[in-house]
């Protein structure tokens, strides 16, 4: 792995004299000058600096630079917070965090606003491969879901599942808002949820086990009582596992505190509801919705069979589904 600029190897255990200067002078002219990236680039090739691989700057190299937390001597932890990375840094933690206002700054200008995806995190899968899909926007900048083709670590699906997400959301809207409209439904939803409660406190409870598995595993190795290799994989899997129950818990919680209140016009509820509403709602009733591929491109409509809802057993709803 090459070297970081400002660092004297991979390990990041020193710092590069006769780059640490240039660095600051560059961060420097990003927060105080309020200069472009292509900019900074143009001023540091100028002065004869090159990168640790000995070419010139761009303006994506520099941004690179500017993304690593590693030039303040921080890392990003398991739940994407800054924390202290063990080693010296060129620049302060305060400057790193003028220059993420900065990046956020610069994509917020142009970017579009975020969409608050209703079916993600397993809620809606390939019906070809079982991926759970993902939200993605289209090359127009169109929010979608996708079934993700796999990576060179052969992560991922299919990839050949695409649908629009408004198309979806009001496909699946409309059953949800129906079920909601059948007699009894408030009192099995209040019953529902008094199981969802118990889940939440399993939730909980095993969360709480895997992060004392975690700090286990880091002072047995601490101790030298496991080996590197022993203590990264336990650490990798424990990671996971939180991260899964992390994501149920943060639904489930939303499913138990989900409230009709004294809505009578469900149909206008649905359409006015916040997303987390929504989301906990659709939850509450459907294990899953399984999309299958479109029979052509540019399809605007949900063909018969395209989108299969599969629905938790609420008992003493009426009729069947």
């Amino acid at each position: 792995m090459p070297r970081l600029y400002g660092f004297d190897d991979a390990s990041r255990r020193r710092l590069r004299d006769d780059e640490v200067g240039p660095l600051r002078q560059m961060v420097s002219r990003a927060i105080e000058g309020n200069q472009s990236n292509a900019d900074i680039a143009v001023w540091a090739n100028g002065e004869g600096y090159r990168g640790t691989l000995g070419g010139e700057w761009k303006d994506a190299s520099v941004g690179r630079l500017f993304r690593n937390p590693a030039i303040a001597g921080l890392r990003y932890d398991e739940d994407g917070e800054l924390v202290d990375a063990g080693h010296p840094g060129a620049i302060t933690p305060q400057e790193f965090s003028a220059l993420q206002a900065r990046e956020n700054s610069r994509k917020t200008s142009d970017a579009a606003p975020p969409y608050d995806y209703l079916l993600v995190d397993g809620a809606s899968t390939c019906g070809k491969c079982t991926w759970a899909l993902q939200g993605a926007r289209t090359n127009a900048g169109t929010p979608g879901y996708r079934c993700r083709p796999k990576d060179k670590d052969g992560r991922g699906g299919c990839g050949e599942v695409r649908i629009d997400a408004e198309l979806l959301e009001n496909h699946v809207g409309e059953y949800v808002v129906a079920e909601l409209l059948k007699p009894g439904v408030r009192d099995q939803i209040l019953k529902a949820q008094d199981g969802v409660r118990a889940q939440v406190e399993k939730l909980r409870a095993a969360i709480e086990d895997l992060e004392g598995r975690r700090k286990e595993a880091a002072t047995l190795y601490g101790r030298r009582q496991i080996s590197s290799d022993a203590f990264v994989t336990a650490d990798r899997e424990i990671t996971t596992n939180l991260k899964d129950a992390r994501s149920r818990l943060r639904y489930a919680e939303q499913m138990a505190d989900f409230s009709l209140g004294d809505a009578q016009d469900l149909v206008r509820w649905w359409n006015t509801a916040p997303s987390a509403s929504k989301r906990a709602i659709a939850r509450l009733f459907l294990e899953k919705v399984e999309v299958f591929p479109a029979r052509a491109r540019g399809v605007r409509t949900v063909e018969p069979g395209r989108v299969v809802l599969h629905w938790r057993k609420l008992p003493g709803l009426s009729g069947d589904r």
